[in-house]
């Protein structure tokens, strides 16, 4: 497995509290931002996936196939999810196969 190197990012800007610490100030990913109800929606379709196919056969695609197989589930889901069909959660469907995508993409990537 390719190892991959990351930089620490500067923004050059810093802000220095009460305490004397010192951070980069710049723009940080909002964590607190999610909506942690859908990140629950999904593990549990996740949770769903498992049984049905065993843990971790999603992390098996590694191919431009399975990236299409992905995107085109993808795009179903959002279209059924848009139409308001609620026969089963699109929204984590779509969270999925994004998950999916980008994993396929890096593995792509990576080689």
């Amino acid at each position: 497995m390719k190892i991959r190197k990351f930089d620490t990012k500067d923004s050059g800007k810093r802000q220095v509290y009460a305490s004397g610490l010192h951070r980069d100030s710049g723009e940080k990913p909002l964590y607190t931002e999610v909506y942690y109800p859908l990140v629950k929606r999904h593990a549990e379709l996740m949770m769903r996936g498992a049984v049905k196919y065993d843990r971790g056969n999603w992390k098996k695609a590694c191919t431009g196939e399975d990236l299409q197989r992905f995107q085109d589930s993808l795009l179903r889901h959002v279209q059924q999810y848009l139409q308001g069909d609620n026969d089963e959660d699109h929204l984590a469907a779509v969270l999925f196969n994004a998950y999916g995508c980008a994993m396929i993409e890096d593995k792509l990537e990576e080689k």
